[in-house]
């Protein structure tokens, strides 16, 4: 009888620390809990945008994503996986948002979500000075290197052909410049913010940039979101206000030294 007893009063005092315990844990890992840390992936390999400064992960990117983040409510932690694995991650909900200069496109639709769009860019040609090449045309004979998987690769195969051997493709942009200043490529193709930067921070090397709008589309970047995404419309929100607020006017001057022009931008959130 006093087993009994002191059996059930054990049973009894478990039941009571199971109740307490679920009445005061935080859940962690479902979507859209603010308690928990947002997993985001970047390729930081893609100045002035996001890259390495002695081991941390800077650039506008980031500072744009925690903005963003703060005002929705949210922690965030950045972390670099490189351009194809970031795309595989979100994928499969092994991370929550993916950001990267990652180009908004009706092909990328089909597996992933996108936030309203935060920056508007366009492909460029870098060539050296002393280059014949003066347009999207001329790069028809010549070697064009790009990074692989993006919206700058896609536009040379349009011009050059998927299968043409003068297209050469790299894991990032900085290993397509380096193919360029190496004299193995005529031309890279990429974002014009980033190969913009690179010129006016290294002019010593004697590169250019040619615009052809006739050539490039314009594009908007985006957040990368799961399909499906519970983030998305607090994400959406928040690029909104940020917009509205000043920050990210002050943000976008801190890393490009002008105010941005955000009309183009705003008219495609609506």
């Amino acid at each position: 009888m006093k087993k009994f007893k002191l059996f059930t009063t054990i049973l009894v005092a478990a039941f009571v620390f199971i109740l307490s315990a679920c009445g005061t844990s935080k859940t962690s890992g479902g979507e859209g809990d603010k308690d928990k840390t947002l997993r985001v992936v970047t390729d930081a390999a893609y100045a002035p945008f996001e890259y390495q400064d002695k081991g941390e992960v800077v650039g506008f990117d980031i500072d744009f994503i925690n903005a963003v983040a703060k005002q929705a409510g949210y922690k965030v932690k950045v972390e670099h996986v490189g351009w194809d694995p970031l795309f595989v991650e979100i994928k499969g909900k092994t991370a929550d948002i993916g950001i990267s200069a990652i180009t908004i496109n009706d092909k990328r639709k089909q597996t992933y979500d996108f936030s309203v769009p935060y920056f508007l860019s366009t492909n460029k040609i870098m060539i050296p000075k002393d280059s014949p090449i003066k347009s999207a045309e001329d790069l028809k004979d010549k070697v064009v290197a790009v990074q692989n998987g993006t919206t700058g690769q896609e536009a040379v195969e349009k011009l050059l052909g998927a299968e043409n051997k003068n297209l050469k493709k790299f894991k990032d942009n900085n290993l397509a410049i380096m193919e360029l200043k190496g004299g193995g490529a005529d031309a890279v193709v990429a974002d014009n913010t980033v190969i913009e930067e690179y010129v006016k921070n290294n002019p010593k090397e004697n590169f250019v940039i040619i615009e052809d709008e006739a050539a490039f589309d314009k594009e908007f970047y985006g957040l990368l979101f799961p399909k499906g995404s519970k983030l998305k419309a607090d994400f959406d929100k928040a690029i909104k206000e940020v917009m509205e607020n000043g920050e990210y006017a002050k943000i976008y001057k801190k890393w490009f030294k002008v105010d941005p022009d955000l009309t183009e931008v705003k008219a495609q959130q609506k």
